[in-house]
């Protein structure tokens, strides 16, 4: 059996773990969007790029009602989510000039959900050739851009 190590993961798996406080609900209610890197803010869901990102431009659509899926979720929310989702697509090819996307939301621990609990849709740019031997051999995520730039250009994407 051959193992793949993620060793930059880490990270995330110490900030998710031991607390009971849900991360979604608490950035959402804090009203410091810049430091929370919350990029749009919806009636029912907000916008808020990925601080552990796999890609540049790496975000999440989470509602500000804390469901753990999508058949408890009222329909507006699931309704406001898939259209922010698809208006951050819009926002990152644009910007990025993506050749494709990952979309996907994992429900429950069982299905890999690093904050259950609270339904999330995680959005991806992809370009050909981004995924290369650098983060296998070399344990090194290449990010050519700083967290804080990605949110000033998506900040202003939405404005």
């Amino acid at each position: 059996m051959d193992h793949l190590w993620s060793p930059w993961r880490y990270r995330y798996i110490q900030t998710a773990e031991g607390t009971d406080t849900c991360i979604f609900c608490q950035k959402a209610g804090e009203q410091k969007d810049e430091e929370n890197l919350i990029v749009h803010r919806g009636r029912h869901n907000f916008v808020i790029l990925n601080l552990f990102p796999y890609t540049t431009g790496h975000l999440m659509v989470a509602p500000y009602e804390h469901v753990g899926t999508l058949d408890r979720a009222d329909e507006a929310i699931v309704t406001e989510l898939m259209l922010l989702v698809r208006e951050a697509q819009t926002h990152l090819g644009s910007i990025y000039k993506a050749h494709g996307f990952n979309l996907g939301m994992n429900l429950g621990a069982a299905a890999g959900a690093g904050i259950d609990g609270h339904i999330h849709m995680h959005v991806l740019p992809r370009w050909r050739g981004d995924a290369n031997f650098m983060s296998v051999i070399g344990e090194t995520r290449v990010m050519p851009e700083e967290l804080g730039e990605t949110y000033l250009k998506l900040k202003a994407a939405w404005a």
